[in-house]
């Protein structure tokens, strides 16, 4: 039997993609991916992300990486009922992972309070009918998403590091990383518009652009 491990990496952050990722395996193989000691990337270190990822890269027969860019998050989001929204996508974003991978069973993490209902999300997108385990903190009680979630990690810290090699360093991305915070402020100032890497939609990003109109407005009237 083929199972497959799904998750994602970065919803909640204010910069870069939304990426989901899944890993597939036969089931008789999981021992060597147990043997791995993968767990939930938020568990490791970056460097050992790194090794992990190439580690489960080497093993599992495929995998699949799909990255949600801002502007898509901000077209579905800007309405009343946005995270139900943002809930909707993702799980449409993991059928087309679990599409890819053509599994028997997929392990999912659930990004909706109702588990059962996320389930529904991604079946109503699959064009066949595996077997789906929709759980919120998969990714710790199955090996097979805390496999996913590492490469989904990964490509997310990759996808940051390439931004910040570009455009300055940035920190992590979250609106929670005062790096992050002071990179948007200053670009704010340089640019009064934030560029198509940024989520715009985001409440920490519509309070930092409204506080640099506001200063901006007053040195105009001084």
């Amino acid at each position: 039997m083929l199972i497959a491990g799904v998750d994602d990496a970065g919803r909640g952050s204010i910069i870069g993609p939304l990426v989901i990722a899944g890993v597939v395996l036969e089931e008789n193989d999981l021992p060597k991916l147990i043997a791995l000691k993968v767990k939930d990337s938020k568990l490791l270190s970056a460097k050992r992300r790194e090794e992990l990822s190439r580690a489960i890269r080497r093993l599992v027969p495929k995998y699949h990486v799909e990255k949600l860019l801002p502007v898509e998050i901000d077209k579905v989001v800007k309405s009343h009922i946005k995270l139900q929204k943002l809930n909707r996508l993702e799980a449409q974003t993991m059928a087309k992972v679990i599409e890819m991978l053509k599994p028997d069973k997929a392990y999912v993490d659930a990004s909706d309070v109702i588990e059962t209902r996320y389930k529904e999300h991604i079946q109503e997108r699959l064009r066949y009918n595996p077997e789906i385990i929709s759980e919120h903190k998969a990714d710790r009680n199955y090996p097979i998403v805390s496999a996913a979630s590492i490469i989904a990690k990964v490509e997310r810290d990759d996808a940051i590091a390439e931004l910040s090699h570009k455009y300055g360093e940035m920190g992590c991305g979250y609106p929670t990383d005062p790096q992050t915070l002071a990179f948007l402020e200053n670009w704010l100032k340089k640019h009064r518009e934030y560029p198509d890497f940024v989520r715009k939609s985001w409440k920490p990003a519509k309070r930092l652009k409204g506080n640099a109109g506001a200063r901006q407005k007053k040195l105009n009237e001084d």
